[in-house]
This record gives C-alpha cells, structure tokens and sequence, in this order.
C-alpha cells in the first residue's frame, strides 16, 4: 500500500452506482454527491477517473464509460431478496475494470449500493472506502457491510448519524454528511404561491402525501425528478384528480435551483429513512424552508422553526399546519444556516480526511 500524507494529492478511483448513468436521475442524491466531491478533491489537487456506466456525464469530470445491464435499486428489493447479477452486468463490468486497473491509484471510492464490491473488497490490493448510500434495507446487504466494517476498521461511510442508527454496527461507521457548492444556487427572496416536491417518483418517497397537502392548504405543487414508477404516479392523478399539481420532469442543478427557488417551501415525504437528503439542502441554499417529516437525514438538516418544519412520519395534517406557518420563516436564515453547515469546502476536508486515515490505517 503506498504511503500518503497531506497535503500530498492522491490518485483516486471513484465507482459509480450501477443503477443508472450519472446524469440521468436515476441514481437519486447519488449522481449529486459523486459530482460535489469529485469537483472538490480535484479542484483541491486530486488526480480522478471515474468508472460509471455507459450513457453518464458530469460535464468536465473525467468519465470512463462502462457498458452492461443496469442493477435493479435496493428500494425495490424486500429484506429477503437474494443477490442476483445479470448477463453482462454494469456491477460485474464496473469492478472488473477498477481490478484491472486498481494499481494506478492511490485509493477506490464505492459509490455503489450493492453487495459485489463488498464482497470484494478483501481481494483488493488497494484500500476500498464505501460511501454507503442507503439505510438498512436488506439482511444480505448488513451482513456483508458489517463485514468489511468489521474486517476494514474506517472504510464505511454514511451521510447522516440516523443512516448509521438503522445499522446494527453504526458506531463502526464514518459520518460524512454531503457539501454544496453555493455559488451554483441563487437566493430568491420573493417566492411564488407554489410549493415544491423534488425526488424519484417511486412508492418510498410518498409523494402522495404532498400532493394531498398541497390540495387541503389550497396552494400549487410543482413535481421535480425522474419519474421511476408510473403506475404509482398515474395512481396519484387518480387518487387526486382536481389536484393543483404540475410535473416538470427531471432537470439538473442550474435549472432545477431556479425553479425550485421561486417556492414558498419545499415539501419532504419519504417513507423510509432517507440517508440524507440532498435536495433540502439544494432548497435552503435558494431561501426555500423545508417541511419534512421527522424520519432520517431531513429531519438533522432542518431546524425545526428556523429554516423550516419538522412533522410527525406521514401526517398530512401535520404538513397542512406545517404550510400554514410559512411565514412565520425567514428565507435569508435558512440559507445561511445551509451555507455555514454544508459547504463543498467542509466536505472536502472530511472527505480528504477520511483518505488520508484510510491510507495510513
């Protein structure tokens, strides 16, 4: 293993999900956090190459296109689901390239939800940090995590310390929270009477709930992100057919900021515990409070009263009461809260942090 110390640059290998190209919505909060850090450490001195699968761009990020059968998300899969690997598999192709081509780096970064890196990790002649994206949601996936936690004391990272609470082996986890680049998100002052609702359209994110809330307050929702589940959202239209809702599809950080900005709040439903929540972050950054239940990563983002409302789990009245309390907020607030707590800058010393210690272990 070759020995690195700050402020010395690293060569570093970052492994996309194999869920989805990077840029397409696919990916959730992932495809956002890769990029954020990936920007950092090379605008800090860093040497990237990214492996992702074919179809991904990040603009100017150095980007090796890998071809194969996307993964199934782990938010589809029950507890009991079996591990199963395509012909052709992104996942199988993603990690035979980063073994082909490990000793050119310094250190890999996992990015990926799933149980081959893993599983992998002790045939690796370079260390592996896994930046775990999700809660515990399979057996299969905490038994092998808790391995490599085990075995490979550091490598696991999580977003939020409620991610690590749902893990059986959390205070062996590493608490990196997400950074931003503020000067990529515009403050607006004066909202629309519109509130907003930002993520995958898939069952887990209960989006229902929004829309409900947003028909009973009488206020206008605007529907950002990749429409995963179609059925669901047409069950949602039918649910609720005299619904003052809009779905503006999926667009990336400059659009998406100027949109999301011109709203009153943003409205944050999840059924499960998100791991972080970048788009609360994405809203406070624009002045926008944030309504969220009081359920993972939101819910240590938010300051309930400050930069916006924490709700009881899946309370449609509690988001209703919620929204009736907007003014009581003030915009600048919530993004200067934002700014002094999650800046790219602070998430690049914990990121670099991390290396180095993974490094020296």
């Amino acid at each position: 293993m070759p020995s690195v110390n700050p402020p010395h640059s690293l060569k570093l290998l970052f492994v996309s999900t194999p869920v989805g190209p990077l840029g397409s919505g696919l990916g959730g909060g992932v495809e956002l956090t890769l990029r954020n850090i990936a920007t950092e450490l090379q605008r800090r001195g860093h040497h990237l190459t990214i492996l992702a699968p074919e179809g991904s761009d990040l603009g100017d990020l150095p980007i090796a296109q890998i071809p194969g059968e996307l993964q199934p998300t782990a938010q589809t899969q029950g507890r009991q689901t079996p591990v199963t690997l395509s012909a052709h598999s992104v996942l199988a192709n993603l990690w035979e390239v980063a073994r082909s081509r490990q000793s050119e780096f310094d250190l890999i970064c996992n990015f990926a939800y799933d149980w081959l890196p893993f599983y992998l990790t002790p045939f690796f002649q370079r260390p592996i940090a896994h930046l775990v994206s999700m809660g515990s949601l399979s057996d299969v996936m905490d038994e092998i995590i808790e391995r490599v936690a085990i075995a490979f004391p550091g490598s696991i990272g999580v977003h939020s310390r409620a991610q690590a609470a749902t893990f059986s082996f959390g205070d062996r986890c590493r608490c990196l929270f997400n950074g931003f680049d503020f000067g990529a998100y515009e403050f607006c002052e004066t909202p629309d009477h519109t509130l907003a609702w930002v993520g995958r359209i898939s069952p887990e994110k209960g989006l229902e709930d929004a829309v409900a809330a947003s028909q009973k307050s009488g206020i206008p929702l605007k529907i950002f992100g990749y429409l995963q589940d179609k059925d669901y959202w047409h069950e949602i239209r039918e649910t609720y057919p005299d619904a003052a809702i809009a779905y503006c599809g999926f667009l990336e950080t400059k659009q998406l900021q100027r949109e999301l900005g011109r709203s009153r709040a943003l409205l944050v439903t999840p059924r499960w515990v998100e791991a972080f929540g970048n788009v609360v972050v994405e809203a406070l950054a624009c002045g926008v409070p944030a309504i969220a239940y009081r359920r993972g990563g939101p819910a240590e983002i938010v300051s309930d009263g400050e930069t916006g409302w924490l709700v009881e789990p899946d309370s449609v009245e509690g988001l209703v009461e919620a929204i009736s309390q907007l003014d009581r907020l003030d915009r600048r607030t919530c993004r200067d809260r934002a700014e002094g707590q999650f800046s790219v800058s602070a998430m690049g010393d914990r990121m670099e942090k991390w290396f180095y210690d993974l490094l020296g272990a």
